[in-house]
């Protein structure tokens, strides 16, 4: 049996990563700098990624 493990497409990955960084920061508060600016250009590329389907 082959394991793998993670996805091969990259917007799905960066969508999972998203995800979980928004419900981090609704529960712990982590002074980050910039992080909204760093959230939102993930999304960006999550969104391009998606939409070019890799």
């Amino acid at each position: 049996m082959k394991w793998t493990t993670g996805t091969k497409n990259w917007g799905m990955l960066l969508l999972a990563i998203w995800l979980i960084a928004q419900g981090l920061l609704a529960f712990i508060n982590i002074p980050i700098a910039n992080i909204g600016a760093i959230l939102a250009a993930l999304a960006i590329a999550t969104g391009v990624l998606l939409l070019m389907g890799r």
